[in-house]
């Protein structure tokens, strides 16, 4: 014999566009991938731009596990992205003479060089996007963001 269960009732199925965070990752999206179709033009991704942006606010020489704290990113993956920028010859990597284990990396002249570049358009990049807000929106909109990122503890810095 089989039990009968009461059907809840039908509920509204919301839509789409109803939803914040579909609008928020709409213009997240187009920022994004303009400014990594920017970024290509320069010859660095994204992710890389982020390494050296990071980097040049020290100005010293670092390490990559300081650069992983510093960017949420992991060391595996900054490990990548410094071999790729010690490639472009935009970072030199210095191994210490008593643990090869632990390494010095520093922006070259090429990569000091080009980091001011690369803010230009990101610069450039938030204008075409934001130019239509007032400034009181664009500032109430980053203390709203930023309001949210903090309730939700997001700490890692965007390179996608």
């Amino acid at each position: 014999m089989s039990r009968r269960y009461p059907v809840p009732p039908a509920k509204e199925v919301s839509h789409l566009k109803e939803h914040l965070g579909y609008w928020m990752r709409m213009v997240s999206n187009g920022v994004s991938h303009t400014f990594a179709r920017k970024l290509e033009s320069k010859g660095v991704t994204v992710a890389e731009w982020v390494i050296l942006r990071e980097m040049f606010e020290n100005q010293d020489t670092t390490t990559p596990s300081t650069v992983a704290e510093l960017t949420g990113l992991t060391r595996g993956a900054v490990s990548k992205l410094i071999t790729r920028l010690l490639d472009k010859d935009l970072v030199s990597r210095k191994e210490s003479s008593d643990d090869r284990r632990y390494q010095d990396i520093k922006l070259t002249g090429k990569g000091k060089n080009l980091v001011p570049q690369l803010a230009k358009i990101a610069d450039e990049n938030d204008q075409s996007f934001f130019s239509i807000l007032t400034k009181s929106e664009r500032d109430q909109l980053k203390v709203l963001l930023m309001k949210m990122a903090g309730h939700e503890k997001i700490k890692a810095l965007p390179i996608d």
